[in-house]
């Protein structure tokens, strides 16, 4: 019941946030001349943008099955699209994607996968993408410096910079037992100072959270070949979702920016709006994105593109993994009643 409550608490925060935004975007706007500039799209490049998205989902899921395969689990491949599916839904609903892969574990320990191994399953993915954003945005930045504004660029030094010390942090927690165990004692000094309920439970929790890590670097030092093919298909993965604005922007029939343009343009973006600790980065992406592509986009169409462009690669697959979700939350249900009528039974 907990766990429901935060969920439907949860997606009311989201939707607000959806509707705050655009009704900020769209206000004094002309609904009816945005529709009518989206009717005109070219239908065949909005297809290729659904697909390159839903190649993003297939690449994630691929990642999973082999992090899973070489930990000696067994899953088939229609689950870890689920699992990529649920986790999408979650890091979409949740303030700074926390419940993602909470969640993927949760119901990856339901399909009897070990939590120890889809924990690190989920470390070694999440490293890489960190080690993706990061490196092609600061990449792509030279190329796209003078798109961004004063506005844009603090936005992007607070991005990289939460993705960085995320990074960071993530491997100093699976290859240095003695700098995570003074990070602790650091955060447990700074608990203390404020004054913290409950200071030993927090300790004790995230000491237990460090022997996870720890565990993992021995996997990672005898599977490196793993994490690579892990961290080329996440190169893969992220620029084919990238890519997506380019096929929105020639659905309204426009060849000025070539493809390599827009990909860096939006790895950019992507980098900039990603550490942002709302629900699914709500209104600042909206926001973002007119400002980065004003250039780009007619003044006409821009509002039209960005509804577009989020709509393909979030919104449309936020409703799509919802719908997975609460189909395996019912299965879940189902199952538990299953077993507590065979247990009242016997």
């Amino acid at each position: 019941m907990e766990k429901t409550k935060k969920i439907i608490r949860n997606l009311i925060i989201f939707i607000l946030l959806i509707i705050l935004t655009f009704s900020i975007i769209l206000k004094d706007q002309d609904i009816t001349q945005i529709f009518n500039v989206l009717a005109g799209v070219k239908k065949q490049y909005i297809l290729i943008a659904i697909i390159s998205m839903c190649l993003y989902i297939i690449l994630d899921a691929i990642n999973i099955g082999r992090a899973l395969k070489a930990l000696n689990e067994k899953s088939k491949f229609i689950n870890n699209i689920k699992y990529s599916l649920i986790g999408f839904f979650f890091s979409a609903i949740t303030p700074a994607a926390s419940g993602g892969q909470p969640m993927q574990i949760y119901y990856m320990y339901k399909d009897n996968i070990s939590v120890a191994n889809s924990t690190l399953t989920f470390l070694i993915n999440l490293s890489c993408v960190q080690i993706v954003t990061i490196s092609t945005a600061l990449f792509s930045l030279g190329f796209n410096y003078k798109y961004m504004n004063k506005a844009l660029i603090w936005f992007f030094v607070i991005g990289v910079g939460l993705n960085l010390t995320a990074l960071i942090l993530l491997l100093i927690s699976i290859l240095s037992k003695r700098m995570t165990k003074g990070i602790i004692k650091i955060a447990i000094k700074i608990l203390k100072f404020f004054k913290f309920k409950n200071i030993e439970e927090k300790q004790t929790k995230l000491e237990n959270e460090l022997s996870k890590y720890q565990s993992s670097a021995t996997y990672i030092k005898n599977n490196k070949r793993v994490v690579i093919k892990t961290l080329l298909t996440t190169y893969v993965q992220y620029i084919i979702f990238y890519s997506i604005t380019y096929w929105v922007y020639r659905s309204f029939g426009l060849k000025e920016y070539n493809i390599f343009e827009i990909i860096t343009m939006q790895s950019v973006l992507y980098a900039t709006v990603s550490g942002i600790p709302s629900p699914g980065a709500v209104g600042v992406s909206e926001g973002a994105f007119i400002a980065i592509y004003n250039t780009v986009f007619l003044e006409n169409i821009i509002k039209g593109a960005m509804l577009l462009t989020r709509g393909v690669n979030f919104y449309l697959f936020v409703i799509l993994s919802s719908i997975v979700s609460s189909i395996s939350a019912v299965k879940e249900r189902k199952q538990e009643k299953k077993i507590d009528n065979e247990e009242n039974i016997e």
